[in-house]
């Protein structure tokens, strides 16, 4: 969970790494919360609410984790803009998310390894 917490603590922080687990983490807990609130929305019948709520709150820090985790690609940020693109810019864009990420430090700051992240 602190994965998630995480990156809510460091939501306008566009610079510096992230790496493959940190990202792939919080959108794994970031799924599962909206999938939750979607059957609670069902159930209240208040359908678009507290899922576009959620996806409010959480643009911001998915947008910042997502700029870190191409910079860890060492791929410049604004590569983000390639989900703009209908269907294959989502899946480029998925495919440099993926990726490993550079071991070494590069011109956005020092490698992250998940070992030294770990708690």
């Amino acid at each position: 969970m602190h994965w998630y917490v995480d990156v809510l603590k460091k939501y306008t922080a566009f610079s510096g790494r992230a790496g493959r687990q940190e990202f792939w983490m919080f959108t794994l807990i970031s799924v599962i919360i909206s999938i939750l609130l979607a059957v609670v929305d069902a159930a209240l019948g208040t359908i678009p609410l507290l899922g576009s709520l959620y996806s409010l709150a959480v643009f911001l820090p998915s947008l910042a984790v997502a700029v870190r985790r191409l910079h860890d690609t060492d791929r410049s940020g604004w590569w983000v803009l390639l989900s703009l693109i209908p269907i294959v810019g989502g899946i480029v864009l998925l495919i440099f998310l993926a990726s490993a990420g550079k071991p070494q430090d590069n011109a956005y700051g020092p490698y992250v390894s998940a070992l030294r992240t770990a708690r």
